[in-house]
């Protein structure tokens, strides 16, 4: 008889470990083939092991099917090359002042940090695909350049700014399946080669991409909110213990909102996983920037019943939905939330909560049909769970006839009639035969 072997992992690290994927999983499904801008400085690759496990958690968000352009700044490096040789630096409001001088130092330094960042991403990706094949990593000539001129009087020579980027040709790579790295070099349509900013290369990348997220991977600061506006920025930026690589970053985050890009992340790049944990999970590690919010989702009120019943009223037709008067909607108004764009409500749930039992039942999700398979209905899930959680609930229990695999996919299990509270247990339609699934939260 074969003998199982003892397995050495604890039961409260398997628990941990299928509550991470559960969680997970959602998160993966809505980022695959989405584009992600990522720009990191170069003192991201001072610390070698560090920077190692950061080309993992890269490598692994392409292999999920993320489509990535990574922009790498280079200052720590060109300030090195530029001491090696002797060579002063020199700022103005800023910025570099790149001439004939220090434009060859600047290459020399940007090359040899790109080519770094080429065999380290050429080499993991050979490994996790288990073929060799480096081809998977892709630069070239995707900016076009031209300079900034002469501010207050001083000619900043060879430093420029982006005037456009290749979007075709960055979408073609991005479709085959390669990692595309764009560096903080531009040519004019001359050939002039000019010295960017890594951030601003970043932000217009993401805008002329119409990527779904820029993410900047910065030096960490304290006690920073999970989530910012633009006007919550500016006053951010009013802080005099912010960092100058930071402050830049947050500069340019707000800058790409203001320019349509709708959800810009800052990271701790020197936490080990940070970027996985901000991306995959519910609550992230890291800043999510936002502009105002054209869209939000929020508490119910009485005005918005007119949007839930023109939501709702189709599906209660058609047998979906349990129906609900409008008088029944006034009295339950506050245990709905509601996702309003631009005025409109084009999504709904329910909270009902059994405090004695610590559960609740979800209800009433519905996402108007114009707004569909954009992941709001997941988004919605998502707060409906952290109110259930505020109100110190351990679950959430669903009843439903149609929409079962939905439910499935995230998280729900089979539930039985005798495991619902015993007042929701009375109310149970035999008839309608819905399905009973629960959620540990």
């Amino acid at each position: 008889m074969t003998v199982k072997p003892s397995c050495p992992v604890t039961h409260e690290a398997s628990a941990e470990l299928v509550r991470a994927l559960r969680d997970a999983v959602p998160y993966v499904r809505e980022h695959a083939g989405k584009v992600f801008v990522v720009t990191f400085g170069g003192e991201a690759l001072e610390d070698e092991a560090a920077f190692e496990a950061l080309v993992q958690d890269l490598v692994l968000l392409a292999d999920l099917g993320i489509r990535l352009v990574l922009v790498p700044g280079a200052r720590p490096q060109i300030d090195r090359r530029l001491a090696q040789a002797g060579v002063e630096r020199h700022f103005h409001q800023g910025l570099r002042i790149t001439n004939e001088e220090t434009l060859g130092l600047i290459c020399e330094a940007v090359g040899a940090l790109q080519f770094e960042l080429l065999s380290w991403l050429s080499a993991r990706l050979g490994i996790t695909s288990g073929t060799g094949l480096t081809t998977r990593v892709l630069t070239g000539n995707f900016v076009t350049a031209r300079p900034i001129g002469v501010i207050e009087g001083v000619d900043l020579g060879h430093t420029g700014c982006v005037r456009r980027v290749d979007v075709a040709a960055v979408r073609e790579a991005l479709s085959g399946g390669s990692v595309v790295v764009q560096s903080n070099l531009g040519y004019s349509p001359t050939g002039e080669l000019f010295n960017l900013r890594a951030e601003d290369v970043a932000v217009a990348m993401a805008v002329s991409l119409g990527a779904d997220k820029l993410i900047f991977l910065t030096d960490p600061v304290d006690n920073l909110p999970s989530e910012v506006t633009l006007a919550e920025v500016r006053e951010l930026l009013q802080a005099p213990d912010l960092t100058d690589e930071f402050r830049m970053h947050l500069r340019s985050a707000a800058e790409a909102c203001e320019r349509g890009v709708s959800r810009v992340h800052i990271v701790d790049r020197e936490a080990d996983g940070s970027l996985l944990v901000e991306l995959f999970t519910r609550d992230g590690c890291g800043t999510l920037v936002s502009a105002e919010p054209y869209e939000r989702i929020r508490l119910a009120t009485l005005d918005d019943i007119g949007g839930i019943v023109s939501l709702i009223e189709p599906l209660e037709i058609s047998g979906v939905l349990v129906r609900r008067s409008r008088e029944q909607l006034e009295l339950e108004i506050d245990r709905f939330m509601v996702i309003e764009r631009d005025g409109d409500i084009i999504g709904c749930a329910a909270l009902y909560p059994y405090p004695q039992a610590r559960t609740g039942e979800l209800a009433c999700l519905v996402i108007h049909p114009d707004y569909r398979n954009g992941g709001r209905a997941g988004r919605l899930l998502t707060h409906m769970e952290a109110w259930a959680r505020k109100l110190d609930l351990t679950s959430i229990f669903v009843l439903s006839t149609q929409t079962t695999h939905w439910f499935k996919e995230r998280g729900f299990i089979p539930e039985s009639l005798d495991r619902l509270p015993v007042e929701r247990q009375a109310l149970y339609n035999i008839q309608r035969n819905s399905k009973i699934f629960r959620k540990r939260l």
